[in-house]
């Protein structure tokens, strides 16, 4: 059976996929080019001085991973040249990354978070690079936040990369969700994965149960649904939780569940909770609800939210449609 590239796949679809044009297959080529790079080196980490910490914080107040660093500059670096972007954001980077006028622009906009997951990076746990793209709006030449700020629901393409056992891609253009893997005796992305459809109901519930104190009661009776043996199921959830979020949405995007991650009232400053709606809530609710799956904040979709900074953050509970409806109800519930 012949073994198809991601970008002979893309050339393929190009009817299904309206977006897939010559200067989106070069914006992803060179995505591709710097998820090899990336993947090199977190394959050799332990081996080489590129694990611990740089000993600087990010606009997350986080402190940056040298891996994080490495990937960051990775991808500005080759999207910068791509010739297709009008701007760039990362996770990392607490203004827009404008395209220098020595390079050529475009009218894509890509956000990304570089290296999720990466405090796993010393226990050899899988990591990713989680990626968004828009197109800029009309009104500008894209270089104003105001030009790029849109609903997930807008977004062009999405998807992440995974580092792990193998290195694998898994996108979506608005017509399905596939998955490659990584031949590295060839270096190219391999189709192993076609039309990934996430089971309708789960079985498996992924949340940091050591924050149930700080969480809401609606949150909490959502957790204990799904550790109940009275739910629809009829016995308990079980509870898968990496702590890479890349790496637990994608187990469950194959083999079913939810993913939680809830507001908690222990970081005044973060009441949304962690996750940023950009560059990771509304890649991975897109790649979701095109593999038949949903996404919410506990209030609505994930992908109607019109995001009001670059950094935003929301709450997430996203996975198989059942088990996010449930989600949703519970909280109906609780605002009634």
């Amino acid at each position: 059976m012949p073994q198809i590239t991601v970008t002979e796949h893309l050339l393929l679809h190009q009817k299904e996929s309206p977006m897939a044009t010559g200067r989106f297959t070069r914006l992803l080529n060179e995505l591709i080019l710097a998820a090899k790079i990336i993947s090199r080196e977190v394959r050799k980490a332990g081996l080489v001085d590129v694990l611990g910490f740089t000993g600087e914080v990010n606009v997350q107040g986080e402190q940056v991973q040298k891996l994080d660093e490495y990937a960051n500059k990775v991808l500005i670096h080759r999207m910068q040249r791509a010739g297709v972007l009008c701007a760039i954001a990362s996770e990392e980077n607490a203004d827009l990354i404008l395209i220098p006028d020595t390079f050529p622009k475009g009218e894509y906009f890509l956000i990304f978070d570089p290296l999720d997951g990466s405090s796993n990076i010393d226990a050899n746990v899988n990591v990713g690079t989680i990626f968004s793209i828009y197109r800029a709006k009309d009104s500008g030449n894209g270089e104003r936040l105001s030009d790029l700020l849109q609903k997930g629901s807008e977004q062009v393409a999405a998807g992440y990369f995974l580092y792990g056992t193998s290195t694998m891609m898994v996108y979506t253009t608005g017509s399905g969700v596939h998955g490659f893997t990584m031949d590295p005796s060839v270096g190219e992305f391999l189709l192993s994965h076609p039309d990934i459809r996430i089971p309708e109901t789960g079985r498996v519930y992924s949340v940091n149960e050591a924050y149930w104190h700080y969480w809401d009661d609606a949150t909490r009776e959502a957790v204990a649904y799904f550790k109940s043996p009275d739910n629809t199921r009829g016995k308990p959830y079980s509870l898968r939780y990496i702590g890479s979020l890349v790496a637990d949405f994608h187990r469950n995007l194959l083999y079913g569940g939810i993913f939680l991650y809830p507001a908690d009232v222990r970081d005044p400053k973060k009441p949304a909770g962690k996750l940023r709606l950009l560059c990771e809530a509304s890649p991975l609710a897109f790649v979701c609800q095109q593999a038949g799956g949903a996404a919410t904040d506990g209030m609505g979709d994930i992908l109607d939210i019109e995001p009001q900074e670059l950094h935003q953050r929301v709450p997430l509970f996203i996975g198989s449609k059942n088990d996010v409806a449930k989600v949703s109800e519970i909280y109906a519930k609780h605002r009634a």
